[in-house]
Formats: structure tokens, C-alpha cells, sequence
């Protein structure tokens, strides 16, 4: 593209150049060629008043002066009487000679100059003019050089940011050239830039949530795939762990459905009116085999019967996120307590273990924040999931560890219907 451009320009501004020029010189060249003829001619009037000056006043011709004065000319006057005087140097007989002449009162003048001296000139005036030309064509060269260096790297910057965006890399780079269309296509660049960053952390972000909100569900799984092994001889067993498993296995779809929900940014929640017994009763029975093969228990205190605004699997996710985190953060018993609060039912989570560090307390729900044991990742999505359905999870206390889910009560989500006014019919 530089070379085509640069091509192009050249040839526009010869044509330019020719254009001009051819006109200019050959007016040049007729000018120069005039002048010294009405020179010659104003020379030959000057020289006749002289003479008829002379001869009126008596006074003697001097041809040696009137070579001073006429430098480079040859000069022939005819007196009356037909008396020839000249003066100046005789040209050679072969040399071409303009002339011009003036008569007056029986005296003739004519004035001769060598046309060689009138060409030089034209030739020296042609060649300024073909050298300007050729200054012209330098600095047009020089000119389109610039311009086509000043067009060419945008677009060659441009195309390494495309080829970047291509490989993965999507920083934006935030350059612009000064040339407006130039410009505009580095903004939409840094915009596709920036979208594909979103779309690359969105995509990361999906899969670590996946990683880590499929590994309970699946550990707990293939605990009761092992029990269904260990009891192959006792069938009762076998066929309850087997709807055990089953029942898992649906928890685990239902995990699958809720984390493809957030990869399409779906934060209107599901919540229904939920017994919270049952769902703690499901969590206990899956988490209890577990805490006990490490030597731990699970007990369940507090208020009964109660009912909350949720989705059952995604507080079923919360509830097994606090309860994993005591199992790997914590030690002794775990308790479960359910309590209605002034505007909400609570479920509460807490054991006998030192509790979060000062250091972490303020950013325990931030991702990717954790002691060390950990992704970091388990009250940062529990949390996200209690927004979703209108709930929160906070840290009532911090040494021993005590985490609380806050749910909407059923009466304040009718309530909030109810208050619903629509217009007139």
C-alpha cells in the first residue's frame, strides 16, 4: 500500500509539474527572446539621438564610446553622404546576430548582438525553471513518504491489535493517530477488545465456579457408590443407597442447571416458599457420614416449621458450602440452628474450630480469598447464590466461625405481592 501510494502521488504531482511547467518555459523562452529585441531597439533609438545630437552640434562622432557604453554590441551607422561609421567588436561571419535598426533625419542606425548570449539566457532561465521542477518532485517524494508512513503504520499497528485479539490477548491498547477513520476503527477495536476480555473472565469464571460447585455433589456421590460396594451382600442396603444416589445424581443436575443459569447472567432468582427442615434434613444426611468418618458430628437446634423465600438447590448449594468449609477450616461439632429474625428466617452454621483470622475477616466473601486450604471460591459463589433469591449470607461471628443465611419470609414475599397496584381497565 505505502509503494502504491507513493506511486500515485508521484505521478499526480509530475503531471502537476508538466503541466505547469512546459507553459512557463516556453513563455520564459519568448520573453527573454522579446525583451532583447526592444532592447536592441531602444539601444538603436539612444544611439540615433546621440548622433543626430553630434552632427546638429558639430561635434565629432566617437565610435570608442559608444562601444563603452554598448558593451557586446556591434553597431553600424550610415551618415548622411552615405558615410559608415561602426563600433564594437565584428561578430564572426558565421555567428546568428539579432538586430534592430532606426532611421532618423538621412542617419541609419543598426544595433547587432549575438543570439548566442540571448540563448544562454533562455537556457539558464530553462534551467532554473527544470530545477524548481525537480525541487518540486523531491519534496513531493519526501511529502508522500511522510503521508504514506503516517497512513501505512496505523494500519499495520491496527492489524497486530486484530491479530492480538485473534490469539487471545485482549488487552486494549488505547492508541490513536490523529486520523479520524484511523480512529475509529482503534475504538472499535478496544470495544471488541474489551468485550472478549469479559467474555474470556466470564468463561474462566464459569468453569472455576463448575469445578467447584460439582465437587461436593460428586464426592458425595461416589461415598454412596462405595457404601452401595461395601453392602453388596445386604440388598435392603443396596437399594437404599442406590436412591440415595439417584436422589444425589438429581441434586447434581439441578447444580448443573443453576451454574449454565448464571453463565447466562440469570439473577432473577427462582425462590418459592421452601420448609427449611427439609432441606437441612437432606444436608445433614448427606454431610453426617462424612463428619464422622473424620471423628465430627452434626447436630440441628432451633425453631421447626419454619418457612422461607429460596430455591431448594440453591440453598441446598449454601448450606453444603458452610458445611464443607467447616469440614476443611474447622473441628468439632457442627451446629445448625434455624430461628425466625424480625423480617426473615435465618439459618445459621457454626463449630468449635479458632474461627476465621483477623487478617481474612473483612474479605472472607471476596473470591479467591482464602487461608490456604481452599480455592477460595465456596462464600464467594454461596453468597452470590443467596442474592440471587433475595437472601444474604453474612459472618455473625468470627471466632469460633458462625455463618448465617438470611432468607425472606413467605408472609413479606406475599405481602410484596399484594402491594402490586395495577391501573384502571
Amino acid at each position: 500500500m505505502r509503494r502504491r501510494l507513493l506511486l500515485s502521488t508521484l505521478a499526480v504531482a509530475i503531471v502537476a509539474i508538466l503541466l505547469l511547467g512546459i507553459p512557463l518555459a516556453y513563455a520564459t523562452h519568448k520573453l527573454i527572446y522579446e525583451e532583447a529585441r526592444q532592447s536592441l531597439e531602444r539601444e538603436a533609438a539612444s544611439i540615433l539621438g546621440g548622433v543626430g545630437f553630434s552632427l546638429e552640434s558639430k561635434q565629432p562622432i566617437t565610435t570608442q564610446k559608444i562601444a563603452q557604453e554598448y558593451p557586446g554590441r556591434y553597431i553600424t551607422i550610415t551618415l548622411p553622404g552615405n558615410q559608415v561609421v561602426t563600433a564594437g567588436a565584428r561578430p564572426p561571419s558565421d555567428a546568428g546576430l539579432l538586430t534592430a535598426s532606426a532611421d532618423a533625419g538621412g542617419t541609419h542606425v543598426q544595433v547587432s548582438q549575438e543570439a548566442r548570449e540571448v540563448r544562454d539566457a533562455a537556457l539558464r532561465q530553462l534551467a532554473l525553471i527544470g530545477g524548481l521542477a525537480a525541487l518540486g518532485v523531491a519534496v513531493t517524494v519526501g511529502l508522500a513518504m511522510v503521508q504514506a508512513r503516517k497512513l501505512t503504520l496505523p494500519l499495520i499497528d491496527l492489524a497486530e491489535t486484530a491479530d492480538r485479539l485473534g490469539s487471545g490477548n485482549a488487552r486494549p491498547r488505547r492508541r490513536r493517530y490523529g486520523i479520524p477513520e484511523v480512529d475509529r476503527v482503534a475504538e472499535v477495536l478496544d470495544r471488541s477488545a474489551v468485550r472478549i476480555a469479559d467474555l474470556l473472565a466470564a468463561s474462566r469464571e464459569f468453569a472455576s465456579d463448575a469445578s467447584h460447585q460439582l465437587r461436593t455433589p460428586l464426592t458425595a456421590l461416589s461415598m454412596r457408590l462405595e457404601e452401595m460396594i461395601e453392602a453388596a451382600d445386604y440388598p435392603d442396603v443396596v437399594r437404599e443407597e442406590g436412591a440415595a444416589a439417584v436422589a444425589q445424581a438429581e441434586r447434581l443436575v439441578a447444580v448443573v442447571e443453576q451454574l449454565l443459569a448464571r453463565s447466562r447472567h440469570d439473577r432473577t432468582g427462582a425462590a418459592v416458599p421452601t420448609r427449611i427442615d427439609d432441606i437441612i434434613a437432606q444436608q445433614v444426611e448427606e454431610w453426617r457420614p462424612i463428619f464422622r468418618r473424620a471423628g465430627r458430628d452434626i447436630r440441628i437446634t432451633g425453631h421447626t416449621g419454619l418457612v422461607g423465600m429460596t430455591s431448594p438447590e440453591g440453598l441446598s448449594q449454601i448450606v453444603a458450602t458452610l458445611l464443607d468449609n467447616s469440614l476443611v477450616h474447622g473441628c468439632g461439632t457442627v451446629t445448625i440452628t434455624t430461628k425466625p429474625g424480625a423480617n426473615s428466617v435465618v439459618v445459621e452454621v457454626g463449630d468449635e474450630g479458632p474461627g476465621i483470622p483477623p487478617e481474612l475477616e473483612a474479605r472472607i466473601f471476596e473470591r479467591s480469598v482464602t487461608s490456604g486450604k481452599g480455592t477460595g471460591l465456596g462464600l464467594y459463589l454461596a453468597r452470590s447464590l443467596a442474592v440471587v433469591d433475595g437472601g444474604r449470607l453474612e459472618l455473625i461471628q468470627a471466632r469460633p466461625a458462625v455463618f448465617g443465611v438470611f432468607l425472606r419470609q413467605a408472609s413479606e414475599a406475599r405481602l410484596a405481592e399484594e402491594r402490586v397496584v395495577s391501573g384502571p381497565v
